[in-house]
C-alpha cells in the first residue's frame, strides 16, 4: 500500500515538472480555478443605499443651494466693483489690495480677534463649570438647566436692547447698583476702552446656555463606574476633574471650541444694535461683519464687501485647521 502512494506521489510530481519544463514562463501553467475577493452585494444592502441618497438628497440641494453657491458667488463678486444702476466692472485683485492697506479693516480685524480672545475662553470654562454643577444630584436642577438655557431661546435683538438698557451710563441698572456701593460706573458703551468688554458680556451671556446643553450631554455619557473606582482610590473630587472628566469630555469641548471660535469671528448683531451709529466707541467695537454690512448694504459697494468676507473666510478655515491638527494631542476619542 505504501509503495503505491509512493509511486502515485512520484507520477504526479514528474508531471508537474514536465509542466514546468515545457512552458517558458511560469505564468504560462494553466489554473483551474480562479481566487475572487469581490464581495456580492445583496439587494437589501442595495436598497438602503439607494434611500439613504434619497434621504439626504434635499438637504444636499438645501446646502448647495444657500451655503455652496453663494461661496462661489460672493468669491466672483470680490473681484468686481459695482457699478452705477447694479451693474459690476471686473477689477482683478484691486479689492485685495486696497483690503491689506485700509486702516478701517485692520481695525476691525483686531477688533474680531480681541472679542474672540475674550469670549471664546470665558464661555468654554463657564459652560464647562455650569454643566459640571447641573450634572451633580441636586433639587430643581430642571429649572436651572431651563433658566441657563433661555437665552437661546430669545431674539438677538431683545437680547441687545435690553442689555444696552442694563448698560446705559445714565439710567442703567448696572450703574445703579454700583452706586449704591459708592462706585461710580463708567460709561459702558461709548467709552472706546470699555465698549468692546461690554459686548463681550453679552456674547458670553448669550452663549453659555447651548454650550451648557452640549457639555451637559457629554458628561452624562461618563460611565459613573469611573469616579466610583478612583473614589474608592482616594482621589478627591479635583483629581477626579482633572484626569476622568476634563479626557474623556474632551471630544465635546473641542467641538464647543471650533462651534464658539466660528460664533465669535462672526459676531454683528449684538454690536449693530447696542453701539450707536454715531458713537465714538464705534471704530473700536465694529468686527469684520460689520465692516461688510457696511460696504455692501451702505455704501453699496459689495465688491469690496465681499472681499472683507473672503478674508474673513480665510481667517477662519485657518483657525480652524490649526484647531484640528491640536486636538489630537489633547482630545480622548
Amino acid at each position: 500500500m505504501v509503495e503505491l502512494v509512493i509511486s502515485f506521489a512520484t507520477s504526479k510530481i514528474k508531471g508537474v515538472s514536465n509542466l514546468i519544463s515545457k512552458s517558458e514562463n511560469i505564468s504560462e501553467i494553466p489554473i483551474n480555478k480562479e481566487i475572487t475577493t469581490k464581495k456580492k452585494i445583496s439587494k437589501s444592502t442595495l436598497n438602503e443605499w439607494k434611500w439613504g441618497y434619497i434621504m439626504i438628497f434635499p438637504t444636499f440641494i438645501g446646502l448647495m443651494v444657500l451655503n455652496i453657491i453663494p461661496a462661489v458667488q460672493t468669491l466672483l463678486l470680490s473681484f468686481e466693483k459695482a457699478g452705477a444702476f447694479g451693474k459690476s466692472n471686473w477689477v482683478g485683485f484691486d479689492n485685495y489690495k486696497k483690503l491689506i492697506q485700509d486702516p478701517a479693516v485692520i481695525k476691525a480685524t483686531i477688533n474680531t480677534l480681541k472679542y474672540t480672545i475674550i469670549t471664546v475662553p470665558s464661555i468654554v470654562i463657564l459652560s464647562l463649570i455650569v454643566a459640571v454643577l447641573l450634572n451633580q444630584k441636586i433639587k430643581g436642577k430642571t429649572v436651572y438647566r431651563t433658566i441657563y438655557f433661555l437665552p437661546m431661546v430669545a431674539a438677538p435683538a431683545a437680547i441687545a436692547m435690553v442689555w444696552r438698557w442694563l448698560f446705559n451710563s445714565e439710567y442703567g441698572l448696572i450703574n445703579y447698583l454700583l452706586s449704591m456701593v459708592g462706585i461710580h460706573g463708567p460709561e459702558w458703551l461709548t467709552n472706546p476702552n470699555v465698549a468692546l468688554i461690554s459686548i463681550a458680556i453679552v456674547g458670553v451671556w448669550s452663549a453659555i446656555g447651548y454650550n451648557m446643553v452640549l457639555l451637559l450631554a457629554g458628561l452624562q455619557e461618563i460611565p459613573k463606574d469611573y469616579y466610583e473606582a478612583a473614589r474608592i482610590d482616594g482621589a478627591s473630587s479635583i483629581r477626579q476633574f482633572f484626569t476622568i472628566t476634563i479626557p474623556l469630555v474632551s471630544p465635546t469641548l473641542f467641538f464647543v471650541l471650533i462651534t464658539s471660535v466660528i460664533s465669535a469671528f462672526q459676531v454683528f448683531d449684538i454690536i449693530f444694535m447696542m453701539i450707536d451709529k454715531t458713537s465714538t466707541a464705534l471704530e473700536g467695537t465694529q468686527s469684520l461683519v460689520y465692516l461688510f454690512y457696511k460696504y455692501s448694504f451702505v455704501l453699496n459697494d459689495k465688491g469690496y464687501g465681499s472681499a472683507i468676507v473672503m478674508l474673513l473666510l480665510t481667517i477662519i478655515m485657518i483657525i480652524t485647521v490649526i484647531q484640528v491638527k491640536c486636538q489630537k494631542k489633547w482630545v480622548n476619542y
